[in-house]
């Protein structure tokens, strides 16, 4: 029988990069949508999909529980943090289908200020980071922050959302006041920290029962609508290229063992480098894939989606060496279009460049 997975959020970019990646390193699965917008459904590539009511609608948890009955369900995988978060609410009304960390870690996950104190005080590289208590409170954390520079942003949520750096106390109160009007954000959600300079890193790892078996690391080279952000920054890149980078792969694990005692399933994390470069984990993701999981699916030896199903069933994974990173891939995203994925050796096949010696060969 094939394993039966149900994808929460279908038909997003994520969970539309999810299902390929589980396609092409499983042709067994049978895979199922489910979205509480028809709309977005409608974009799904799952084998069947689901309209789901609001998770705020009573009926929400019977409606899921017959989608899981009627397809005889095996897995529920989320497909973002709101995903993470409900599931993990739910996980004693879905018993046997879920592979997430304990509810404990993905509260403190989901909080960016409580996962900075947690690490600085478990000794691993983050962020000097304050929750701002009130728009009284900027001038005094400014005072305690290294740098011309500070980064403020919203301490929950995914894309960056709200964040930006400011180099006076007037620019941060102005912005948290303008969040504060126009989207109903209160101060208090609000984090200030210190400004990392550094290269910008995204990793993905699997673990089962407190060990590490398959990681693989990228970095960003450039921003998918960085241009329209107040930060030029997001989350999600434009450009990324794979790296092997030790550091960052041993500071990643120290941070998943200092937020949980047994790590298992998927955990994706955010670094940002300091001004001696040391990487710094700016954000960790707690069982849940990375927008940008088919870079790390299609890369290396090992699909992680893939692998993901297969800790989930129980079987042996045999994997040597945790890190797969692959060197020297790079990803072009833009909008509209499936990911580009190319080696640096055929990355400028079939163009020709009009500034060489003669032009008249590809580049």
């Amino acid at each position: 029988m094939p394993t039966q997975v149900l994808v929460l959020s279908a038909g997003t970019g994520a969970t539309s990069n999810l299902m390929r990646g589980l396609r092409a390193g499983d042709d067994g699965l049978a895979i199922v949508g489910a979205h509480t917008d028809r709309f977005i459904l409608r974009k799904s590539a799952a084998d069947r999909n689901y309209l789901l009511p609001s998770p705020d609608d009573a009926g929400f948890l019977a409606a899921l529980q017959t989608v899981v009955a009627k397809e005889a369900i095996d897995l529920v995988i989320p497909g973002g943090d709101d995903d993470v978060r409900l599931l993990s609410a739910l996980r004693d009304e879905l018993p046997g289908r879920l592979l997430l960390p304990p509810a404990a870690v993905v509260e403190t996950c989901q909080d960016k200020y409580r996962t900075a104190v947690r690490l600085r005080e478990r000794g691993v590289p983050a962020p000097l980071t304050f929750e701002v208590t009130d728009l009284d409170a900027i001038e005094a954390i400014f005072a305690q922050l290294p740098g011309p520079r500070r980064w403020c942003r919203i301490r929950t949520g995914s894309g960056s959302r709200g964040a930006i750096p400011v180099t006076r106390p007037a620019q941060a109160r102005a912005w948290i006041e303008y969040w504060g009007e126009m989207r109903g954000v209160p101060a208090t959600a609000f984090t200030l920290s210190e400004y990392l300079p550094g290269r910008d890193f995204a990793s993905q790892s699997l673990w089962r029962d407190g060990t590490l078996l398959l990681t693989k690391v990228c970095e960003r080279l450039s921003y998918f609508g960085g241009g329209a952000q107040p930060s030029g920054m997001s989350s999600t890149p434009g450009l990324a290229r794979t790296v092997i980078e030790p550091g960052v792969i041993a500071v990643c694990a120290a941070a998943i063992r200092a937020v949980d005692a047994r790590p298992a399933g998927v955990y994706t994390l955010d670094l940002k480098a300091d001004a001696t470069g040391q990487p710094c984990v700016t954000e960790i993701n707690a069982g849940r894939f990375a927008m940008i999981t088919p870079f790390f699916d299609s890369t290396g030896r090992h699909n992680m989606a893939a692998t993901f199903v297969r800790l989930f069933r129980g079987e042996p994974v045999a994997i040597a060496e945790p890190d797969d990173t692959a060197e020297d891939w790079y990803m072009v995203r833009d909008l509209d279009t499936l990911p580009g994925i190319y080696h640096a050796d055929e990355l400028f096949d079939g163009i020709y460049d009009l500034q060489a010696a003669d032009g008249s060969a590809p580049a």
